[in-house]
């Protein structure tokens, strides 16, 4: 009787250890559990105001945020796997994944804790966290700016941005918004917000003069907006009240050093101002003339027989700056796709890095990273009005970046301030007004008015 009673037993408890068996084979992976993740950046320590000075907001604004706790910007990522050992994140802002492959996890000898880092070597910063379970605790540091970092967690299993709530929206927002961005002394910044909405979700960006925000995300609860992206460079969170008479007014944190106020009403026809009128080279002058080190510390100049009776982009530029580095893609894209053009770039960078070789090695990881075959030369620091000191033919050194098209006969023929993205509506037409430029620049007469 004992032994059918063991043989039922072992009948009945097998299955479930070939069940046991086989959960464990299908969960091989080494480091974080592979799924959604939500992290978030706490820009403000003090949850009761959003300035990163300590300071309230003017009173005209008394924002409001119940769905989160103010100054904390959420973003989402995916961990996926390549094999039992590797794998990689993929952070989602609106319409943009990226993929970030430069991980190291590990015990860190230091606490003896499971401890994680995610590289973001373009940009020069990195994520560090302790995890456990299913968190990870740590910083977003930014080495080209000093002591900076700023608290990070991030939860698995969570794929939500702002709340999981669903308040009905006062409005849709989806279109074009002419705004103002105030903040301090400073004068007041146009630009336009452009969104698109789905129920609560919303996408979008803002264009300015100096370039746009890039991949917005976020949602519309009753009243409140809220908008965030996270690259590795950008840390951006936006909140606002919408109002009855389609105007918001909000507050915009770009880490947890820069805080303005923005106003903005609905406006189908919103606009800036020409790109192509902001920079301009003084009188009497109509060429540059430079001469910096490249990435090697070799000295290059305007004025080498490489540039000579070609076209050439002289892009300035920053390897910190996230709108530089959408130019420089499509500047990479575009001599891959028309090496008949023969077109010369050469691009110009002010740094944040006022050690010269820490500076440089920040270009070099940038050539590298975006397989970059033209020369970037070290012009300087990202100060602009330091920066107009190297070049002082310009009026000003407005935005990073600008792009100077000069003829094949050295002449300057336009200058380009900023550059809208393709997180723009404004992309497609740069990207016509460029190509348009480039024959230009190629025909046989280089003096060609553009």
């Amino acid at each position: 009787m004992i032994d059918n009673y063991k043989k039922i037993l072992f009948l009945f408890l097998f299955p479930l250890l070939l069940l046991q068996s086989c959960f464990v084979a299908d969960q091989p992976f080494k480091g974080l559990p592979p799924g959604p993740w939500r992290g978030l950046l706490t820009l403000v320590p003090d949850p009761v105001s959003p300035n990163p000075k300590g300071q309230p907001l003017p009173e005209k604004v008394n924002l409001t945020f119940d769905e989160v706790s103010s100054g904390e910007l959420p973003f989402n990522f995916e961990v996926k796997y390549k094999n039992e050992q590797e794998f990689y994140l993929e952070i989602k802002n609106g319409d943009e994944i990226i993929e970030i492959t430069d991980i190291r996890y590990g015990v860190d000898r230091s606490t003896a804790k499971d401890t994680i880092w995610i590289n973001f070597p373009i940009f020069d910063s990195y994520i560090k966290g302790i995890y456990e379970g299913n968190l990870i605790q740590g910083y977003w540091v930014v080495n080209n700016k000093d002591n900076y970092q700023i608290p990070f967690t991030a939860r698995f299993g969570q794929d939500h941005r702002f709340t999981t709530l669903k308040k009905d929206p006062l409005m849709d927002i989806s279109g074009k918004w002419q705004t103002v961005f105030t903040a301090g002394d400073s004068p007041p910044e146009a630009a336009v917000g452009e969104f698109v909405q789905d129920g609560n979700k919303v996408n979008g960006t803002f264009l300015t003069e100096t370039g746009d925000y890039r991949y917005l995300e976020g949602t519309i609860q009753a009243n409140k907006l809220y908008l965030s992206t996270f690259d590795g460079a950008h840390a951006f969170l936006f909140e606002a009240k919408i109002r009855a008479d389609s105007t918001m007014i909000g507050s915009f944190l770009s880490g947890n050093h820069y805080k303005a106020i923005w106003e903005a009403k609905f406006a189908p026809d919103a606009s800036i101002r020409d790109p192509n009128e902001l920079t301009f080279l003084k009188e009497g002058y109509d060429r540059l003339n430079f001469s910096f080190p490249n990435t090697e510390g070799k000295m290059v100049s305007l004025s080498d027989a490489t540039y000579q009776g070609k076209p050439t982009i002289v892009q300035i530029m920053g390897t910190w700056c996230p709108n530089c580095r959408d130019e420089t893609k499509f500047l990479v894209d575009y001599l891959e796709k028309h090496p008949e053009k023969d077109l010369q770039i050469l691009s110009l960078a002010f740094e944040r890095h006022k050690d010269q070789e820490k500076a440089l090695g920040a270009l070099q990881r940038y050539k590298s990273g975006m397989n970059i075959p033209y020369e970037i030369l070290l012009a300087g620091q990202s100060d602009k009005k330091e920066a107009a000191k190297s070049l002082p033919m310009l009026n000003h050194i407005l935005s990073y970046p600008t792009m100077i098209f000069i003829d094949k006969a050295g002449t300057v023929r336009k200058i380009h301030t900023g550059f809208s993205g393709p997180a723009t509506s404004k992309y497609k037409a740069f990207i016509e007004e460029f190509e348009q430029t480039i024959d230009q620049l190629s025909t046989e007469d280089p003096k060609k008015i553009i």
